[in-house]
């Protein structure tokens, strides 16, 4: 801007620049509405200007530990309030918040300890012995161990075995609620990190900063058209991308957070019906175990539930099942790397003259981009050109903009390789159909290719998932002397439901193309993550086996 009017005189400062943290919708939900109730938790009530107080007596007694500026806090912890709490009172002592995944092994969350370097640890007593085990490797290995806060959740039933000399209430107990929050000198500062699933090698830590996480939570509010004051409740873990960074938007909505320990039908359906839910997430097993639920735990459940769905491509049969139940769902997209969702399968209003399943089958796919993402698009990953929007052409899924990861935490070879070209490389394959609308086709490992013909392990489970009997299917390539590999279809069926090979098979039958159809069905529970995403690295190694 050289020589524009324009170039002098106009700085930038304090009076009219500040960096973007989400710290500010708590702060402001406190003081505008401090006797809203933001968390609900059993019998347990509280405003926000008591998670406020909460939250900055959290920062006060992790700072009192020798917490400074971009140390890092490990939490171990369910859909509890003191983890609505981490989401805020750590960042405001100026540290980084690490939700461990709950469900991971002792070898694993060792690891993670080790590699994020993280300080102090703050532990639910449900998962205190697999704690127990990771510190013992750490020890064992002759690393530093973190300072443990032990967290007695009245609500939980089982075992206690407290493992550091503290517990959370008496900690916050004895800190200053009158603290001084350490503000991040820059937007780009670190807020949180989270480890991927690391199903191949160690997990990589991927950094979120102050200025994703506030773009991420505003785009949720502008995604959803929420109003003020949202009652949400915690069905998705908020360990898992930090909840799609719902913990943030609730707060800008100053609305309540329902708390959840137990993900089951029975007290998800009380919890909406109780509390009058009006907003929740969660993966496509968690949706179909919901549509699958006897018809009394659904009952008297009469207002607007909206719910986004993500984490794997949602079948038709699913996204149909959900309406019939009353629910308006809402199709998202995106990775751990983003912040959670960065695409959304908006509806348009011409939908509501097709059919159910016309419906369904549009909902499913991914969409479009978010309103606060820069840019989503489908690119040849080799010239790096957007391929034709004919929804034919595969390309695969980049992203770019303030909803990107910082990168991979002490693995730069790794974040170059993510992030080169000016673009995330999601791994996701995918087409664009002429309304611009994207739908993935497969990850790019998971696509079969049998006598040369490339097959869809999505597009085939989409079909079984019509099967009456079917609760969930997972499709991978399974070794063949012939053909090099043909689709394997895994199958968990509804209880009371039975189903033989044949069937499976006949089914499919009528919906795909012969090379297309499973050569081989199994029957059994199929390996999830906590967030309810099918591990189909697991059912790929059972062939090795």
């Amino acid at each position: 801007m050289s020589g524009s009017p324009y170039a002098t005189g106009l700085d930038k400062g304090p009076a009219n620049f500040t960096a973007q943290t989400p710290i500010q919708f708590i702060a402001r939900a406190a003081r505008a509405y401090p006797r809203k109730t933001a968390v609900i938790h059993g019998g347990l009530r509280r405003s926000w200007a008591e998670t406020y107080e909460r939250c900055l007596r959290l920062a006060s007694a992790i700072s009192r530990l020798g917490i400074r500026r971009g140390d890092t806090v490990a939490v171990m912890l369910p859909n509890t309030p003191p983890m609505v709490e981490a989401h805020f009172g750590i960042a405001m002592a100026g540290a980084v918040l690490c939700a461990l995944n709950t469900r991971q092994d002792a070898t694993a969350l060792a690891y993670m300890l080790e590699h994020s370097e993280s300080k102090v640890l703050i532990v639910d007593q449900e998962f205190a012995s697999v704690m127990q085990a990771a510190l013992k490797i750490l020890q064992e290995k002759k690393r530093a161990a973190p300072i443990v806060i032990d967290v007695d959740d009245p609500l939980y039933t089982g075992t206690r075995n407290r493992l550091g000399t503290i517990e959370y209430e008496e900690f916050l107990s004895s800190a200053d609620p009158v603290f001084e929050v350490v503000w991040p000198q820059d937007e780009w500062d670190p807020i949180c990190l989270n480890y991927t699933s690391g199903t191949t090698g160690n997990p990589k830590g991927v950094v979120y900063s102050h200025r994703g996480a506030y773009t991420n939570g505003i785009s949720n509010v502008l995604e959803w058209g929420m109003q003020r004051h949202p009652v949400y409740l915690w069905v998705l873990p908020m360990f898992h991308c930090n909840g799609w960074c719902f913990p943030w938007t609730i707060a800008a909505m100053a609305g309540t957070n329902v708390c959840l320990r137990k993900i089951d039908a029975e007290p998800i359906f009380q919890a909406i019906r109780e509390h009058q839910v009006t907003h929740y997430c969660g993966a496509p097993i968690v949706q179909n175990m919901l549509i699958n639920a006897p018809d009394h735990l659904k009952a008297g459940i009469q207002h607007k539930v909206q719910t986004m769905v993500g984490g794997a491509a949602p079948p038709a049969a699913m996204i149909e099942g959900m309406e019939k139940m009353g629910f308006e769902i809402l199709h998202a997209y995106g990775l751990t790397e983003t912040y959670g969702p960065v695409l959304i399968s908006v509806q348009q209003d011409e939908w509501a003259a097709l059919s159910l399943e016309e419906r369904a089958e549009l909902n499913s796919r991914q969409g479009v981009c978010k309103q606060l993402e820069y840019a989503v698009a489908v690119l040849d990953p080799e010239t790096m050109a957007p391929v034709p929007a004919d929804g034919e052409t595969i390309g695969e899924i980049m992203i770019r903009g303030n909803v990107v990861m910082r990168g991979y935490l002490k693995n730069p070879e790794a974040s170059r390789q993510a992030l080169k070209g000016g673009w995330f490389h999601s791994g996701d394959l995918a087409v664009v159909y002429p309304d611009g609308y994207m739908k993935i086709k497969d990850r790019s490992k998971d696509i079969i290719i049998s006598g040369g013909e490339n097959i869809s392990s999505i597009e085939v489970e989409d079909a079984l998932y019509r099967h009456p009997a079917v609760m969930a299917a997972a499709v991978v390539a399974k070794p063949d002397p012939k053909w090099g590999e043909t689709p394997c279809a895994f199958i968990e069926l509804k209880a009371g439901a039975s189903a033989t090979e044949a069937d499976i098979i006949d089914h499919c039958r009528n919906i795909l193309a012969g090379f297309k159809i499973p050569k081989t069905v199994i029957f059994r529970e199929l390996p999830k993550t906590a967030t309810g995403k099918i591990q189909k690295f697991e059912l790929r190694n059972s062939f090795k086996e």
